[in-house]
């Protein structure tokens, strides 16, 4: 598999480079989770990176190269909504008894 040294700016990784496996398309994944063990035991500390573009390509929204900023608030989930996949108040297909 093919890595890229890939810096990190902000949080407790800055200024750091580190070899980050590339996916399929070439590009390294959108966010980058690193576990960081407790001293005492408890559960690991979670620091979160997301890509961002290092430098700009030649055309127009590519990019050859990454970079990862600190995200001090964590991964946030996303969620597409779609107002024709939000469930219906009354299932189709059933007729309404409200008329007797």
């Amino acid at each position: 598999m093919k890595s890229e040294d890939t810096p990190f700016e902000g949080g407790p990784m800055d200024g750091r480079v580190l070899p980050v496996l590339l996916g399929i398309t070439g590009h390294p994944p959108k966010t980058y989770r690193i576990p960081v063990p407790d001293p005492h035991g408890g559960p690991p500390t979670v620091l979160v990176y997301r890509r961002v573009a290092r430098t700009p390509g030649t055309r127009t929204g590519l990019t050859r190269r990454w970079k990862y900023e600190y995200a001090p608030e964590g991964q946030q989930t996303r969620r597409l909504n779609w107002p024709w996949s939000k469930p219906d108040a009354t299932p189709r297909g059933k007729p309404d008894d409200s008329d007797g």
